[in-house]
């Protein structure tokens, strides 16, 4: 029986740097602000440079630790490689690294532009790998226990409609962090995948879905239903940390989730008559005109 040496290390965060992206809002504002209750000292970065200093002024009015923040687009390669190459020259390496930072695009592939397709990898998926290329060799280095996060989603795990670009950029995150979770192991490092189901962030209410109206009844039926089953960022947060306290690798953030996840593995046929239920019910928002689309109608 194989024994995880180093999960206990993370049992008290008090103590411990914790590298967060996204962290101005949502999510990764949740884990900054919570991980800093426990003790933790947080490194903070976000594209949005007004509230990402809101949020590190937040912490540190609250007696929290905020060593380092800097604004960064993480798909920007070379702004991330110089950010960490400033971020460990002056505190060292992490002891927990959290990929929280991402978009969201949906629409049918009649719908999606190839730029949204592009922009979701170049985020969702490149951004993570540029933060693991310039964070993670230093943890390794420094010979002490770590453990990386990955926020991926239900997207990453099912055939949710609409889906397609947004589902390239979580499950390719997905493939990342199944090969890392074995990788790092000998170096003591853990990784969670995060694989949240709906969040109620501010993402929730400006989310572009191409070729859907959401002014229509049908569509905000189908949104005040996810607002209705969506957990907080808090509770999202919540579920995060306690999955690096524990060395989780599958961290969900409601039981929703971890169900359709397990009919997925355990009972195909199930799974595969809940996404075609789910499919008909999302495929009744969208217009004719928009199912035209490329195929001689306009959109």
């Amino acid at each position: 029986m194989f024994r995880r040496p180093f999960s206990s290390s993370f049992r008290d965060l008090s103590g411990k740097k914790i590298f967060v992206t996204g962290a101005a809002s949502g999510i990764g504002r949740s884990c900054a602000l919570l991980a800093a209750s426990e003790g933790a000292s947080v490194f903070l970065t976000d594209r949005n440079t007004d509230e990402l200093a809101a949020t590190a002024a937040e912490i540190r009015a609250s007696g929290g630790s905020v060593p380092f923040t800097e604004a960064v687009d993480i798909s920007d390669y070379p702004a991330v490689a110089a950010l960490a190459t400033r971020l460990t020259a002056a505190h060292g390496a992490m002891d927990v690294v959290m990929n929280v930072a991402g978009i969201s695009s949906w629409g049918t592939v009649q719908s999606l532009e190839h730029d949204q397709w592009r922009k979701l990898v170049d985020v969702n998926l490149m951004g993570p790998i540029h933060v693991i290329e310039e964070l993670i060799p230093p943890m390794i280095e420094s010979g002490r226990p770590g453990h990386l996060v990955n926020v991926s989603s239900a997207a990453g795990i099912i055939g949710m409609p609409w889906h397609a670009a947004y589902s390239a950029s979580k499950f390719g995150l997905r493939g990342v962090s199944e090969v890392l979770r074995f990788d790092l192991r000998r170096h003591r490092i853990g990784v969670s995948l995060v694989c949240p189901g709906g969040v109620d962030t501010g993402l929730t209410e400006t989310i572009d879905i191409a070729g859907v109206d959401k002014s229509t009844p049908s569509f905000e039926r189908a949104h005040a239903h996810f607002r209705k089953r969506a957990v907080s960022p808090d509770v999202a947060a919540s579920a995060i940390l306690d999955g690096v306290r524990r060395n989780k690798y599958w961290v969900y953030t409601s039981n929703d989730i971890r169900f359709i996840h397990f009919l997925q593995r355990h009972c195909s046929p199930a799974y595969v008559v809940a996404m075609r239920v789910m499919n008909a019910g999302a495929n009744k928002a969208l217009p004719a005109v928009g199912r035209a689309r490329r195929t001689g109608g306009t959109a």
